[in-house]
């Protein structure tokens, strides 16, 4: 470890994190820890459930002391006690270079995250510790006022710098890009690099990461432009089959070209979601042991936070309508899932002359996406089900499921529930759809084609009828139940006609569906008809549902 520490006089409030201690005896990097418990800068109590022993002991090796007591944990967390107020007059500034990996170590034993601690275990300058004190000393003297006192070395930091050899030829081979020789000096040297005549490299001490000639090419290429490396493909090696998109790859490009085309706007949100956000969906079940920030500590059980933190960022800018959509993984405890979700937000139509005020989106409007998303999918839309509510975080009485069979849910649509909608800050209706893209069952042979169109001989033949159904009952029921009433002869059935009023009893609700037959190889019959009839008119009475006369 190497240090250098000014000590300083001046009056002045809280506007650097720095030591305002007077020393008592010299300052050591190691020391016996007087006791377990700590007290941060936070003014919060910490003892990382790791065991005392343990906790003791880190704290021992990895801790900066005088001879009075504990001043902070090196390189991770200051003390209370140490820390800079308002009545601060004497300050002692310390800079110092901490080895990295004994930095995380420290850090993850004992469970500590801090700004200080993410600088120091990815490696800072070494060489730039007299620059710092300069320019420290220089702001907390122009701001502050004071006097600074006398600086005292101790260690030497490690500046020993790394040199590699370097073969201008790599930048062609591994990037692509055909770079002159003196060009790539020229960056190099630009970037901080020392190139001798016979190219060894020189890294300059604030670059880590460089490690090897790839590193260099990368250098290179970034300046230079990505935009300007070619497409080019690998070679490929004789008998390997060129490589193909799989299903599932293909299936999920179908499913965002139509998102697009049906108006909606794609966002890529995090994979990482804040506590309070998992939460609001139902909580998460992989937590991050050491998250990169706290907003960001479980994976996302849901797309639906980050699309609403996304919408509500547009809807503060003055955003009226807010279309959105993701196609992303789910992270459950069972595994990743696949999954698209829609939202849409705000002004439906805007208010003008002909439609007077603006029209809000609604649970229908998410159906209708879902339904366009599932037959873009190669879902079966036809043998859906609509079935009960989506759950708690849709509003009540606003919401469905869409299904194959009473348990395969493959799709949930209808409007946001109110404090959902609170959680994120949103004040106005949000409807959203979520397609479970995993749970559609796949076609057999792989492929995705339409059927080959083949016109029937015969016209086909279409007649209409109304029943008298308990109100409860789902319209799409009732259409199902009647289309397979006679899969022979019944190509379609489509519901035109709802009503509830003068002429229908209490409890019950008038539906009217318009059935398709098509006959094979001969025209229908009186007697035909009349068979089929019966036949749907008995396929409804399974439902309650009675011909209205």
């Amino acid at each position: 470890m190497s240090s250098t520490a000014y000590v300083f006089t001046p009056s002045f409030t809280k506007y650097v994190s720095a030591t305002s201690v007077l020393l008592t005896g010299s300052l050591s990097a190691q020391g016996s820890a007087p006791a377990p418990m700590r007290v941060s800068l936070e003014s919060k109590h910490f003892d990382p459930k790791i065991g005392a022993d343990l906790y003791n002991r880190y704290l021992d090796e990895y801790m900066i002391a005088d001879d009075a007591g504990v001043h902070d944990i090196a390189g991770i967390m200051g003390g209370e006690h140490s820390g800079c107020s308002d009545t601060t007059t004497d300050m002692l500034l310390e800079v110092a270079y901490f080895t990295p990996e004994r930095i995380a170590k420290t850090g993850q034993a004992l469970a500590l995250t801090s700004d200080a601690r993410s600088r120091f275990e990815r490696g800072v300058d070494p060489a730039f510790l007299d620059d710092a004190v300069a320019i420290l000393t220089a702001l907390i003297l122009d701001i502050c006022g004071g006097e600074a006192s006398h600086m005292v070395r101790a260690g030497t930091p490690p500046l020993a710098q790394k040199t590699l050899a370097y073969d201008t030829g790599l930048c062609a081979r591994l990037g692509g890009v055909d770079v002159p020789a003196d060009q790539q000096k020229a960056i190099l040297t630009a970037l901080g690099f020392a190139v001798s005549s016979d190219w060894q490299v020189t890294v300059p001490t604030w670059r880590r990461d460089v490690d090897g000639p790839a590193d260099l090419v990368e250098e290179v290429v970034r300046i230079i432009g990505l935009d300007n490396v070619p497409s080019t493909p690998l070679p490929r090696a004789e008998g390997v089959a060129r490589p193909t998109a799989t299903a599932t790859q293909k299936m999920e490009r179908r499913v965002r070209r139509t998102a697009a085309a049906l108006g909606l706007h794609e966002a890529i949100t995090w994979s990482f979601l804040s506590e309070k956000e998992a939460e609001a969906v139902g909580g998460g079940a992989w937590t991050l042991a050491n998250p990169i920030s706290e907003d960001m500590k479980v994976m996302r059980p849901s797309l639906l936070p980050g699309l609403l933190s996304a919408a509500r960022r547009n809807l503060d800018r003055g955003a009226t309508s807010v279309r959105l959509f993701e196609l992303g993984r789910r992270y459950l405890a069972d595994g990743e899932h696949p999954t698209i979700v829609c939202i849409l937000a705000g002004e439906k139509v805007q208010r003008s002359w002909q439609s007077g005020k603006a029209q809000s989106f609604d649970a229908f409007d998410a159906k209708s996406i879902a339904l366009a998303l599932l037959n873009a999918a190669g879902a079966p839309v036809d043998n859906l089900s609509v079935m009960g509510e989506a759950g708690c975080l849709y509003h009540p009485g606003q919401s469905g499921t869409l299904r194959l069979g009473p348990k395969n849910q493959i799709a949930s649509f209808g409007m946001l529930h109110p404090s959902l909608l609170k959680t994120f800050d949103i004040g106005v209706p949000v409807v959203a759809c979520g397609i479970h893209l995993d749970a559609i069952p796949a076609k057999r042979g792989g492929g995705f084609m339409r059927p080959a169109f083949t016109p029937p001989a015969l016209q086909a033949v279409k007649r209409d009828f109304a029943f008298l159904v308990p109100t409860e009952l789902a319209a799409g029921d009732l259409v199902r139940t009647l289309k397979g009433a006679d899969k022979d002869n019944i190509t379609a059935v489509r519901l035109f006609d709802q009503f509830v009023g003068a002429g229908v009893p209490e409890g019950q609700k008038s539906l009217a569906v318009e059935v398709t037959l098509q006959p094979a190889e001969k025209s229908y019959g009186e007697e035909d008809l009349k068979a089929i009839a019966e036949r749907v008119v008995a396929a409804a009475g399974k439902l309650g549902a009675v011909l209205r006369s």
